[in-house]
């Protein structure tokens, strides 16, 4: 444990100083660890630290593939309809909150879409904002959206407001929401 408090030092130190390190933490704390041996702890431990969690540009780089996704998915509203992109881009166990009731599950969220009896439906929507996990794994945005429909009386109905939708990578690396 001792040792794992230092492993992110490691990089930044200079040869001399690492070295010197060493020397304290082999002699202190690992008494039996020496000679050529000692060199193989020092790779690991530079090694391990260079591996630990993703680094600000990898989690640039998919903030940048959740906003990619983020295009993709209005995109298709637009262009197929807010039904097929919203289950293209539903994970299995997402959950939609529509008016303080929870739809769970790619199913229930399909039967939601056949039941309605909304015409002409325009959803829009930005994303304002991405985060994304240490990890790498988890992601959300939220942003602002612009609604409009035709109810089946006629009448045109439209809201405006806020989105927040959480992202998870499948097992095929694509991003699907689990949130919205």
């Amino acid at each position: 444990m001792e040792v794992k408090i230092f492993i992110g030092l490691v990089p930044i130190l200079s040869m001399d100083l690492t070295n010197k390190f060493f020397q304290i933490i082999m002699r202190k704390k690992l008494n039996c660890v020496n000679g050529p041996t000692k060199w193989i702890f020092l790779i690991l431990l530079i090694i391990n630290a260079c591996a630990m969690g993703n680094d600000k540009n990898d989690l640039e780089k998919i903030k940048k593939e959740i906003l990619d996704t983020e295009k993709a998915f209005t995109s298709m509203a637009k262009k197929d309809g807010v039904a097929k992109a919203f289950l293209n881009y539903a994970a299995e166990d997402a959950v939609l909150n529509r008016n303080d009731i929870l739809i769970k599950g790619k199913t229930a969220i399909k039967s939601y879409f056949e039941n309605q009896t909304l015409r002409d439906v325009n959803l829009n929507w930005t994303p304002d904002f991405v985060s994304v996990s240490k990890s790498g794994d988890l992601a959300y945005t939220y942003g602002h959206y612009t609604f409009s429909a035709t109810n089946p009386t006629g009448e045109n109905i439209s809201a405006k407001g806020i989105f927040h939708t959480v992202w998870k990578r499948q097992k095929d690396g694509l991003w699907k929401f689990v949130w919205d």
